[in-house]
């Protein structure tokens, strides 16, 4: 079974930095994107950012030029660097893995970690 389990939340004040961290654990053959989604009190769940295999990178508006989202598929782990944080940034962050194979023959599946709260004090 493969599990995605993050770490790096946490309580900061406006202006600072957070590193969000998942790993992924269990045998993974390979994924296509792994990324960042977040989910404030009574809004819908929305893409922060994600990576592909490849490296190439997609932004939300409201965190472009703030934030950086890098992966390690050797260690199949994915990392989020947010500076400058808003209140609005405020939310449950849940890491994403998208057709991920636990082998060559293997069906992709999408996977979503528990999340983790960000929370930032104006």
């Amino acid at each position: 079974q493969v599990q995605l389990v993050e770490s790096g939340g946490g309580l900061v004040q406006a202006g600072g930095s957070l590193r969000l961290s998942c790993a992924a654990s269990g045998s993974i053959f390979s994924s296509n994107a792994m990324g960042w989604y977040r989910q404030a009190p009574g809004k819908q769940r929305e893409l922060v950012a994600v990576v592909t295999s490849g490296g190439s990178t997609n932004y939300a508006d409201s965190v472009k030029g703030r934030s950086t989202i890098t992966r390690d598929n050797a260690k199949n782990t994915v990392l989020l660097q947010m500076n400058s944080l808003k209140p609005d940034d405020t939310a449950v962050y849940y890491c994403y893995g998208e057709g991920i194979r636990r082998c060559v023959v293997c069906n992709p599946r999408d996977y979503w970690g528990q999340g983790t709260q960000v929370t930032v004090s104006s």
